[in-house]
């Protein structure tokens, strides 16, 4: 009898503890909270999302999933039902996207607003109003995954026609050829070095040709000026012509002057330019009888007679 008394209140107290845990779990689980119902309508999958899953604005909890089902208004969609406190900021440019938490793959709906619209949107638990339900990160990558491996694939199969046997020896060929033209390019430049070296005496030597030109330009140029001078000098008012029309004795004074004063040095300077034509002359002739002199130099010079080394015409050395 003892024992009957004793099993009948140990059933007793797990019945009330059992009791407690439930009302306990109903307290926390309870929603006090007002909220407001919507709906959401997809052709998209929408795996890993389930009922009383959580619904998100901008990261933060404001509802959860109520029912999820088949959209009797557009054939084919899947139809989600969401409850969202009143105190969510929803305007008519909001939107909705189903993503996917940490490592366990459960999804849950995240709600965005990043549209220009500030009308807020109008609850209605009868006829709850529609949000748009956008591609997630995760819907875009599977739909893009087809053409990424055709790429891939097509990436690969030119990679390996690149890499090809053929391809291979051209490209090696290609290399040799590479180094045979340093090769040569090395060689060329040997020989070019005696070339390089001669350079700076025959600059030299046309520095000094150049100069012997400029200075029988200058010549010539300061001979036109006293020229063009001794023409300005006649043509000049009251000069030597002014003063031949006036009279034949002005006329016998202006032909003593330019006698004896120009004439002079018209002859001077007809001589100076005569002396730099004979030298630019001997100098052309140098080069064309010995062209090699640009290079080399004009070298010693013949020995004349009394000299060592002299031959005369048409003896033998």
């Amino acid at each position: 009898m003892e024992n009957k008394a004793h099993a009948m209140a140990a059933g007793v107290f797990v019945l009330v503890v059992a009791a407690l845990l439930a009302l306990l779990a109903v307290w926390l689980t309870r929603d006090n909270g007002e909220r407001n119902l919507f709906e959401l309508s997809t052709r998209e999958t929408i795996s890993g999302l389930q009922p009383q899953a959580q619904v998100r604005f901008r990261g933060v909890p404001v509802g959860k999933v109520e029912f999820i089902g088949f959209d009797h208004k557009t054939k084919g969609n899947v139809l989600i039902r969401i409850s969202v406190d009143v105190a969510t900021p929803l305007t008519q440019s909001s939107f909705a996207t189903i993503s996917s938490q940490g490592v366990t793959g459960l999804g849950f709906v995240q709600l965005e607003d990043v549209g220009p619209s500030t009308v807020p949107l109008v609850p209605n638990d009868d006829d709850p109003p529609r949000i748009p339900l956008k591609p997630g990160l995760l819907d875009k990558l599977l739909n893009k995954s087809e053409v990424i491996m055709d790429q891939v694939e097509a990436a690969s199969t030119k990679l390996n026609k690149l890499l090809g046997d053929g391809n291979q020896q051209t490209l090696m060929t290609s290399v040799q050829q590479f180094g045979q033209a340093a090769d040569s390019i090395n060689k060329l430049a040997l020989k070019l070095d005696p070339f390089v070296a001669t350079m700076p005496r025959l600059g030299q030597e046309a520095s000094a040709t150049m100069k012997s030109l400029k200075t029988a330009a200058d010549d010539v140029s300061r001979t036109a000026n006293e020229v063009n001078t001794t023409a300005k000098k006649l043509n000049a008012k009251d000069g030597p012509l002014d003063k031949l029309a006036q009279g034949g004795e002005a006329l016998s004074g202006a032909v003593e002057t330019f006698s004896a004063a120009t004439l002079p040095r018209l002859g001077e300077v007809a001589d100076e330019t005569a002396r730099a034509m004979r030298q630019l002359r001997r100098t052309v002739n140098a080069v064309d009888d010995n062209p090699q002199s640009l290079i080399f130099g004009n070298g010693a010079p013949v020995p004349g007679p009394g000299e060592p080394g002299f031959t005369a015409p048409g003896e033998k050395p």
